[in-house]
């Protein structure tokens, strides 16, 4: 075999130089630069020994480079210098012109080969204490928001990283959100199931991890590779929490395997169908359930207090002056929301509080006084069995009639009507002990269809939105089917209770002018539940326990149970009211002020002195069993 001609191996040097990108050719330049003027004042030293003398050695070398560096120095050698020096001065600024341009053709296409390496979002994100947010999903908005409230003007960053073009999730962030303050959102274009892309997150030095529900279809299948990318991973020196959202019940248990036990997984299917059952035993709940959740007013703490050690769970309720008792964390970490009035607070336990911000959590120097007048007889209401009606239908709907059942006494009936309802319907809901269930083929939209329903049988109505098309025609239809609703009512005198899903709360503003009694915006709760577990994880517990059938739930009950309507009393009243029943009262709900925005007459945390007169169709919110 011959060997490689010399041309050849230049060239292949060349190559490979040529490779290595911008600073590689500006080192070729600099090397000619330098071979240039050393060459040219070689030959004027060698060649012009009179102007040699005159400059010496460096002042010729300095003559060369200034040829080199500027076309227009040249022009002084006119005339003053011998012609073999001006000769060799314009060989080097002709030089030097080639030598220059090339540097500026390099250096422009470096820095436009690095502007786009920096939108391609491709670099490492030097942070630390960071929320890391894998997956693009329509929930990153809210979590965003939620976090600018959360931090209260402390800088903060939260970086993100999905399968999208950087500078389209910036944009999008921007159209959104507008200007976040002092949290900084970094984007970055990647994988988060591939370890590679992983790495540019610097998850060691995070915070908290999050992986929302993210877009598009499988999206469990894509929260488990990226949880399995996780855990494979080396974590030096830890691992930072992570809280993820499993979309269908069903991947729950694939998810849980997959994160292992440090991952928190919310389960959004569920959570989604209890509310929607929960509000449509008791409307109003979603509103509750969003001001427990969001860091607009007041939110949930754990506090431990020595000095209410070794007292009775009931006298702690009326312990602090500006802050609403919950329940207990015992040391061992187990949660009691509602616990038994008579419970004891043992050493390391903590409180569960409602408050507007942790310094607002300050024990009271004595209780509010009690109206002992003002306490009124709760009026046992028969539990009669009754109608539902389920317009539209989804994979959140089995979940919703099999949680409606053991709600409902024996003899109740739903009728699932929707343009995806056959006979195949009930075979999904398997067996029920209190509901017998009627599938009809409509068209929730169409005006003749839905009053052939005879909608005066029934006494709920719950709305599902269609997961079959986007989120923004799925409540366009939910918006004309609930205009219809609300006509059909008013023409008829019908008395039946609407409670309606949603997909975005955008569109909760507009669904207002239908008067309908609730609304479900699924994706908003899961996003603010995600966005609290990321501030404070120890509150899952606390979320598990309220979302539970099984411990205490949320409930509004009508006020004149606790007080004589019209009688002036106070919140302390309430609260004590509430704990002779075994519940416990965290706030009330002003009818007059149902369709008011922002809270729609939901007032939590009260001040417990400040007088307070209920109307018999207003309610107070409690944590019941029952």
């Amino acid at each position: 075999m011959s060997k490689p001609a010399v041309r050849e191996r230049v060239r292949y040097w060349f190559d490979k130089k040529m490779s290595r990108g911008t600073p590689a050719l500006i080192g070729l330049l600099a090397l000619a630069s330098l071979a240039l003027i050393g060459v040219v004042t070689g030959l004027v030293l060698l060649l012009d020994p009179v102007d040699a003398a005159q400059d010496g050695p460096l002042g010729v070398l300095w003559k060369s480079l200034m040829r080199a560096l500027d076309s227009g120095a040249v022009g002084e050698d006119y005339g003053q210098t011998q012609p073999i020096f001006l000769i060799l001065m314009l060989v080097m600024t002709i030089g030097g012109l080639f030598i220059v341009s090339a540097l500026v053709g390099v250096l422009a296409t470096g820095l436009d080969g690095r502007l786009t390496e920096l939108r391609k979002g491709r670099s490492r994100v030097v942070e630390r204490g960071h929320t890391v947010i894998l997956g693009w999903s329509d929930q990153i908005f809210t979590v965003i928001s939620e976090l600018v409230k959360a931090n209260d003007g402390e800088r903060a960053c939260v970086a993100i990283l999905a399968n999208r073009d950087k500078v389209e999730m910036e944009d999008d962030i921007r159209a959104q959100l507008g200007r976040t303050g002092k949290v900084r959102v970094v984007c970055r274009t990647g994988d988060p199931t591939e370890p590679t892309d992983l790495e540019m997150m610097r998850p060691d030095e995070a915070g908290v991890i999050l992986v929302p529900a993210p877009n598009g279809a499988d999206p469990d299948v894509h929260l488990i590779k990226a949880l399995l990318a996780l855990r494979n991973r080396s974590w030096r020196p830890r691992r930072p929490g992570v809280v993820g959202v499993v979309t269908h019940s069903l991947n729950l248990p694939a998810a849980a395997l997959a994160g292992g036990p440090a991952v928190q997984l919310i389960d959004a299917e569920d959570i989604t169908a209890r509310l929607l059952v929960q509000s449509r035993r008791q409307p109003g709940l979603s509103v509750v359930c969003t001001e427990l959740l969001n860091f607009d007013g007041d939110e949930m703490y754990l506090r431990t207090e020595p000095s209410l050690v070794g007292k009775e769970y009931g006298e702690a309720l009326s312990g602090y002056e500006s802050a609403t008792v919950m329940g207990l964390r015992g040391a061992d970490g187990t949660v009691a929301i509602n616990p038994a009035a008579r419970t004891r607070i043992g050493p390391g336990d903590q409180l569960v509080v409602l408050a507007a911000s942790s310094s607002a959590i300050r024990l009271a120097t004595s209780p509010a006084p009690v109206v002992e007048a003002a306490f009124s007889v709760a009026t046992p209401r028969p539990n009669l069995p009754d109608r539902t009606l389920v317009l539209g239908w989804n994979d959140r709907g089995p979940t919703i009639i099999r949680l409606l059942d053991p709600y409902l006494p024996a003899g109740s009936a739903v009728e699932i009507a929707g343009t995806l309802v056959g006979a195949e319907t009930a075979a999904q809901l398997g067996e029920l002990q209190n509901l017998t269930v009627v599938t009809t083929r409509c068209d929730p939209t169409n005006r003749r269809e839905l009053e052939a329903l005879n909608l005066s049988r029934f006494r709920h109505v719950i709305l599902l939105a269609d997961d079959g098309v986007s989120p923004h025609h799925a409540d366009s239809h939910a918006l004309v089917t609930l205009l219809h609703l609300r006509d059909m009512k008013e023409r008829h005198g019908d008395e039946y209770a609407i409670v309606s899903e949603l997909k975005d709360e955008a569109n909760r503003r507009l669904a207002q002018v239908t008067r309908a009694d609730d609304f479900v915006v699924g994706n908003k709760l899961i996003s603010l539940l995600l966005t609290q577990l990321s501030e404070n994880q120890h509150l899952s517990a606390v979320f598990a326990e309220l979302f539970d059938a099984a411990g205490s739930e949320i409930y509004l009950k009508p006020a004149d149970d606790y007080l004589i309507p019209g009688v002036e009393a106070n919140f302390a009243t309430v609260i004590e009211a509430a704990s002779r029943r075994g519940e416990t009262a965290i706030g009330y709900r002003l009818q007059a002020q149902a369709q008011e925005q922002p809270a729609y007459g939901v007032v939590l945390n009260p001040a417990k002195a400040r007088p307070l007169s209920l109307g018999p169709d207003d309610r107070v919110i409690v944590l019941a069993r029952a």
